[in-house]
């Protein structure tokens, strides 16, 4: 979907969620105790958010498809495989060039 593409490809770091998400919230979180702000898409609050939902499961998103995270402009995954990169060290070397200084 072209508005995946222009969110994706315009910022670093993308989360689309929803509103009621608790997983969604975390992964917020950690992203800014790392030090980086995501630009946060929340899709119960956009009126394409059911179009955007059905493209990030084409996409390999599972069901429910938030959070829903790209760094880069790659789809990272959601909560278990960002948690896992993170508990395996590699998800700080992937946001690092995103980080703000402190």
């Amino acid at each position: 979907m072209d508005k995946i593409q222009a969110l994706t490809s315009d910022n670093a770091i993308v989360v689309f969620t929803k509103s009621s998400c608790c997983l969604c919230y975390a992964v917020t979180i950690l992203f800014r105790e790392l030090g980086v702000t995501p630009l946060v898409h929340e899709l119960d609050n956009d009126p394409e958010g059911w179009k955007i939902e059905k493209a990030l499961m084409s996409l390999g998103c599972s069901s429910p498809p938030v959070p829903a995270v790209f760094i880069g402009g790659d789809l990272v995954g959601s909560t278990n495989e960002v948690m896992s990169l993170h508990l395996r060290g590699n998800l700080i070397p992937m946001v690092r060039p995103y980080q703000t200084l402190a």
